[in-house]
């Protein structure tokens, strides 16, 4: 696999942060030599279980103001609150960062390897979305081989 110059950043968002950090650990020790801006938002400040949105905005805010970011930001979610906190970010985000967002319906870690290696070898923002999304589809197929 040839690293690209990574254009998209990524923005995991849990209720954990010991989840989130795990799912990011796991893509970058699967996947080494690639140049991707991860940024966690992930349970609240007293080490709770939980999100913030304003912990989600600010990752947000990093990483599309990374080298990294420049075309966007890719936001992959556990589940239920944290992709309404996400919504609630983006509402209050720069509408032009917020254009330049895309919250995944891909499942949190199979979506974020594929993202991450999409990001690493410099695709758009669409191609690492797609990506990230076509994950459960690709573990179909290997589960029914």
């Amino acid at each position: 696999m040839t690293a690209g110059v990574a254009v998209v950043a990524i923005v995991v968002v849990s209720h954990s942060r010991a989840l989130a950090q795990a799912a990011v650990d796991l893509a970058t020790g699967l996947v080494t030599g690639l140049d991707v801006v991860v940024e966690v938002a992930a349970g609240l400040e007293d080490g709770a279980l939980g999100t913030d949105t304003g912990q989600i905005l600010a990752a947000i805010e990093t990483a599309a103001r990374a080298p990294g970011g420049k075309d966007g930001v890719l936001v992959l979610a556990d589940l239920g609150s944290s992709i309404m906190s996400a919504e609630t970010a983006l509402e209050l985000a720069d509408p032009e960062l917020a254009a330049r967002t895309r919250l995944s319906p891909a499942p949190l870690v199979e979506g974020l390897v594929g993202a991450y290696v999409a990001a690493g070898i410099g695709r758009s923002l669409e191609e690492v979305a797609a990506e990230a999304a076509s994950a459960p589809e690709a573990k179909r197929r290997q589960m029914s081989s």
